[in-house]
């Protein structure tokens, strides 16, 4: 493939990965404006998800924190300065008639439109960001939705993404668990601060776990695009390639989740979700954002294969040195 005869010349350090993505991303006007315009259905159904998302999150104190402090003064001193603001609209909501459709409504939307219009969005950017990368010529828009649909492409990456949708579910669903067993044993030990202090601790080691996670699997789908190996298949190369790699694919995506929730907060504190209109400046920008997070993805990836092909030579160099002598 002309992508291997155009390999990484140096090691590429996370820093060097991210220039790369926004030097593909930016140095061809067409490649901006085909991202833009295969974003949009996922950009439409992103910008419903997160005015829920954003409206819940918010209200999601006023339902848990009670279960903390139940009786405690401390509750409704928080209650009156967090929402000082808008008491009267939350006054009659409840649980069961408000909250939980609601949570239901979420999770049916990440779990399908969502997770398929992002995978649509993937495959296309993968695929085109890999021939823009290794081909010296620039391609006409024309010539980019030509060469963009390829369903046993996306079909088999479906079945990648499955798996990857059901551990990072089960990595999620790790998350309310572990608050919930950890407030169990400090409310039995009697001590809130100690409670708050490692479940910090242990929300943050299973962030981090999750994010390293999130590289591989990442590679699995840009493995399913370009060398069309799907399923456990996949995630079994990614693993390989991603052995000794793991700090970097860490930072690559603690960088692309610090954007995403620098956003997110931003729009909350300024309560985008209320008036509608800079939600649609928050989601724009993260669909730029996941689009370099896949182009990132790709050069990643290339960058680890190329390192395996590296200390592979070497160790057939070192055998037959060994053999001569």
């Amino acid at each position: 493939m002309e992508s291997e005869s155009k390999q990484i010349q140096q090691k590429l350090e996370v820093l060097d990965i991210l220039k790369e993505a926004i030097t593909i991303y930016v140095k061809n006007i067409n490649f901006i404006i085909f991202t833009f315009l295969t974003s949009i259905p996922f950009f439409s159904v992103m910008v419903y998800f997160e005015f829920l998302f954003q409206q819940s999150l918010v209200e999601t104190p006023e339902f848990i924190y009670p279960l903390f402090l139940p009786f405690s003064d401390r509750y409704y001193a928080y209650r009156s300065v967090l929402y000082s603001i808008h008491t009267d609209y939350l006054a009659d909501k409840s649980f069961s008639n408000d909250y939980l459709p609601i949570l239901v409504q979420l999770v049916f939307i990440y779990l399908v439109p969502l997770h398929v219009l992002e995978l649509c969005s993937a495959v296309v950017t993968t695929d085109l960001a890999s021939k823009l990368y290794s081909e010296e010529s620039k391609m006409s828009l024309k010539q980019m939705f030509q060469e963009s649909i390829d369903m046993s492409v996306m079909k088999g990456t479906f079945i990648t993404s499955l798996y990857m949708l059901f551990l990072s579910t089960c990595i999620l669903i790790a998350f309310p668990w572990t608050v919930s067993n950890l407030y169990g044993l400090c409310n039995a030990l009697g001590g809130y601060i100690f409670f708050a202090l490692i479940c910090g601790v242990a929300l943050a080691k299973l962030l981090m776990k999750y994010l390293e996670w999130s590289a591989i699997w990442n590679m699995s789908i840009v493995i399913s695009v370009l060398d069309g190996i799907y399923g456990a298949g996949a995630f079994r190369v990614s693993y390989f390639l991603s052995s000794g790699n793991h700090n970097r694919g860490l930072v690559l995506m603690v960088v692309f989740f610090v954007i995403g929730l620098f956003f997110r907060v931003l729009c909350i504190l300024f309560g985008c979700y209320k008036r509608g209109y800079g939600i649609f400046l928050q989601i724009g920008l993260l669909c730029v954002g996941n689009t370099l997070k896949w182009v990132s993805c790709m050069v990643y990836f290339y960058d680890c294969k190329e390192r395996k092909l590296e200390k592979n030579a070497d160790g057939e160099v070192g055998k037959d040195l060994e053999s001569n002598s």
